[in-house]
């Protein structure tokens, strides 16, 4: 599969019963989830397989869990893309799965990072929306008005930009655009964006007491869009990443471009958001991209096919 991107999606994709399959079926998956287990110090695969869906939205079990469901997929598939990319918490994965991060190193750290984003703002005072079919100039510009504090959280698409910050100033911004497609998003804290900074502060310091190797295949990071070939450098980006924005777009605009020309996609782990974007962005600039979610067993059965 040297021909094509593959894609992580991020924290929103979690569903409870994901994972189970692969569990129940697999040697690997089962040894995963075991020594996700045994890691975390609870039990997070009875979190995924039975418990409730508010649960496992809680940030320190959806990560770890989305990255957890991705990085069993992509071994048991078994195959190296020519490049990947994660969406915001799927940088991990895709950089697990890259040998930058050993799983039981990433598995720690992702849940040490939904607990400090959890800590970093009291339920209540922040909050995301999603703004959709409104030019991300008119978003800057209302932003700009906004007293409070406000940003871009992420650029999914040209149809679609979230925002973040104090709840408050959210809804300044959401007033101020007066968008016809516009939400609050159901999240618990104000991700990617600038009061995340003791979340930030504090994973630092976990992250340079985490060996990281060079990638077996180049990742390309969510802040600043390049191309990581350096464990030293997926370390600073994934710093970075807390409080900066997720430029998912351009992400995009990027493995299409003249660089990669990339028009296969493969998105592993739970969901499909991702290759819809993908989709939609490559429609965009007048490419038909392949597009494939690997999110279980039978999805990987079916590719085998």
């Amino acid at each position: 599969m040297k021909d094509c991107a593959f894609l992580f999606p991020g924290q929103g994709s979690q569903v409870v019963g994901m994972g189970k399959d692969l569990y129940e079926k697999t040697d690997i998956g089962k040894k995963t989830f075991k020594m996700a287990d045994e890691i975390l110090g609870y039990n997070l695969s009875k979190i995924m397989f039975e418990g409730s869906q508010e649960e496992l939205q809680l940030t320190y079990n959806g990560q770890p869990a989305l990255l957890t469901v991705s990085y069993i997929l992509f071994q048991l598939l078994g195959k190296e893309p020519i490049i990947a990319a994660g969406h915001s918490l799927g940088e991990y994965s895709a950089l697990t799965c890259a040998g930058v991060l050993k799983y039981e190193d990433a598995v720690l750290l992702v849940h040490k990072r939904g607990k400090y984003m959890q800590e970093a703002v009291p339920v209540g005072q922040g909050g995301m929306a999603a703004i959709m079919g409104i030019d991300m100039s008119v978003i800057k510009e209302a932003l700009a008005k906004v007293k409070g504090s406000v940003g871009i959280a992420n650029w999914n698409s040209t149809f679609q930009v979230v925002i973040s910050g104090e709840k408050d100033a959210v809804q300044e911004a959401l007033d101020i655009i007066a968008a016809r497609k516009a939400k609050m998003l159901p999240v618990s804290a104000p991700f990617h964006s600038s009061l995340m900074k003791p979340a930030e502060e504090k994973l630092a310091v976990d992250l340079d007491n985490t060996q990281f190797n060079d990638p077996k295949f180049p990742v390309i990071n969510n802040i600043a869009v390049e191309k990581m070939t350096q464990g030293s450098v997926a370390r600073e980006a994934l710093k970075k990443q807390v409080t900066g924005s997720v430029l998912w777009h351009d992400t995009m605009l990027k493995l299409l471009g003249d660089e990669h020309k990339i028009t296969k996609f493969v998105e592993i782990g739970a969901g499909k958001v991702l290759t819809g974007l993908a989709k939609r962005t490559a429609k965009e600039q007048g490419i038909t991209a392949e597009t494939i979610s690997i999110k279980n067993l039978e999805d990987l059965e079916s590719l085998e096919a």
